[in-house]
């Protein structure tokens, strides 16, 4: 977590689009943005192992996408992100990293994914970065967290 949090477009893009976009869609979009920076694409059938859905349901949704101009959605099941796409991903995968990165500090294991799922679709932009701001302050003062874990065994 020593890069810049996120891009202040990718948020407002997301904001724009906050009464178009569901969860779902949200989860979607950032795996693909995820997954495609490493491969610069991703298919469909990647994309239901990934998420754990039925290749059809992945289809649908990507199809939802493409109609908002998020991704482009090729022949085969090749799917990239557009310009405006890649921006609100990043900032999901920057947002999911923030919070589960909290998490950790706080010392939960058990269910990270599940937590981390549930908090980053409802917390808001100010939220996130005082998270992040708090994550940074204890990286730089490890005593910090280490005092938290004695209070916690109190």
């Amino acid at each position: 977590m020593h890069n810049k949090f996120h891009t202040v477009r990718g948020y407002q893009l997301l904001e724009q689009n906050k009464k178009i976009l569901t969860s779902a869609m949200e989860d979607y979009l950032e795996m693909i943005y995820r997954y495609s920076l490493t491969e610069g694409y991703v298919r469909i059938n990647t994309i239901s192992e990934l998420l754990n859905v039925q290749a059809s349901s992945a289809t649908k949704m990507v199809q939802k996408l493409s109609e908002l101009g998020l991704v482009d959605y090729k022949k085969y099941g090749i799917i990239s992100l557009t310009e405006t796409g890649s921006e609100i991903g990043k900032f999901l995968l920057e947002r999911h990293q923030t919070i589960e990165y909290f998490l950790r500090l706080l010392g939960v294991t058990d269910n990270l994914l599940i937590e981390t799922e549930l908090m980053e679709h409802t917390i808001s932009v100010d939220t996130l970065n005082r998270l992040h701001a708090l994550t940074k302050l204890l990286e730089k003062h490890p005593r910090l967290v280490k005092e938290y874990e004695r209070i916690l065994q109190q």
